[in-house]
């Protein structure tokens, strides 16, 4: 079932119309890339868990890295000046992807597979945070921040800088769903946690 479905993500992804949409909007790229990081990672974390090879040593146990990691990654893509460079050429364009994806399903590996109830909401909550800042800069511009959408919106009924507006609308509502799902959840599992041990 989770093979089909990472399948049916790729399709919609990379092959789907969506796919040439982000050529012209921004936040046509916002979505896409919210698909990848924030539907298709945790399903590649999930489908992935148990199958990677054992390391002959031992990895510091941070749940902090990935975090930063993918962080470091996702705002390095969606400013300016990276993502300038990912659309000026197919090998930073598909370098742009990958990091995206590689980053992700190693935070969702974490907070899925090895971080506890506790470090679990602090990353959600913390990879909320960060995108919802990003997101606030690209609300609140006053002015279109991308030079490859200027021209490319006013056939979609947008100015450039509706269209990132829109870009950050997206990051606030279906982009933050899945890690608020993913705090709520652990918050629930401590409280049902804290309640067995008090009937103990």
């Amino acid at each position: 079932m989770q093979c089909a479905a990472i399948i049916c993500i790729l399709v919609v992804a990379f092959v789907s119309p969506l796919c040439a949409l982000t050529t012209a909007l921004f936040s046509a790229r916002v979505f896409h890339h919210f698909i990848l990081i924030a539907v298709l990672a945790p399903l590649l974390a999930l489908n992935l868990e148990g199958r990677l090879p054992r390391l002959p040593w031992r990895l510091p146990a941070l749940t902090e890295i990935p975090f930063l990691a993918h962080t470091i990654v996702y705002w390095a893509w969606h400013l300016p000046p990276g993502y300038s460079f990912a659309l000026s050429n197919s090998l930073a364009y598909w370098g742009m992807q990958l990091a995206l994806i590689v980053t992700a399903v190693w935070l969702w590996r974490t907070m899925l597979v090895s971080a506890g109830p506790g470090r679990r909401i602090a990353l959600a909550l913390a990879t909320m945070a960060q995108m919802g800042f990003l997101a606030a800069i690209l609300t609140f511009a006053p002015y279109p921040l991308f030079a490859e959408h200027l021209l490319t919106t006013e056939s979609y009924g947008m100015t450039a800088l509706e269209d990132q507006q829109l870009s950050g609308l997206i990051m606030w509502t279906f982009g933050l769903v899945p890690y608020l799902v993913v705090a709520l959840s652990s918050v629930r599992t401590m409280l049902h946690m804290t309640a067995w041990r008090g009937v103990e």
